[in-house]
């Protein structure tokens, strides 16, 4: 099992910070440029609750559909329940610094199929990838945020 941690701060109260993260539209608003999302369903994370879609990186589509729990004020996990790897958990925790700062830690616990089943995803889910992904996200989170 393979794991990968990001964390960064947003000037924002951790309440609004979550309030962001819970809105159905949060994943599209964190999505890359140049990546194509078709949301299938995205309910607000809550116990159980679903979200689902297919994305193209490049000409890649990818579906994937992840189940939410562990969702409190504090943040949420979700699971891959369909998707291109073999395991993904992604845990969002929202910790207040000061009053009006707050840190996002995003943990990242994955394994990737063996053989050719798993190249495209050890290629479009590699840790340089995800690095340049959750900077993207780091700075989507904070332009949302900003007062």
């Amino acid at each position: 099992m393979q794991h990968f941690d990001y964390r960064f701060t947003v000037d924002a109260p951790v309440d609004a910070v979550a309030s962001f993260h819970f809105q159905p539209d949060a994943f599209r608003k964190l999505t890359p440029p140049l990546t194509i999302v078709k949301m299938h369903r995205a309910e607000p994370p809550s116990d159980g609750s679903v979200t689902e879609f297919t994305m193209w990186i490049g000409p890649f589509p990818i579906y994937w559909k992840a189940v939410h729990s562990s969702v409190s004020p504090s943040g949420f996990t979700d699971t891959q329940d369909a998707g291109p790897m073999k395991f993904w958990r992604h845990t969002h925790r929202f910790a207040a610094i000061t009053p009006a700062t707050t840190e996002v830690h995003e943990h990242i616990e994955y394994q990737h199929h063996d053989g050719w089943m798993g190249l495209r995803s050890r290629l479009l889910f590699s840790r340089p990838a995800l690095r340049a992904l959750f900077a993207i996200r780091k700075f989507r989170t904070r332009r949302a945020l900003r007062k």
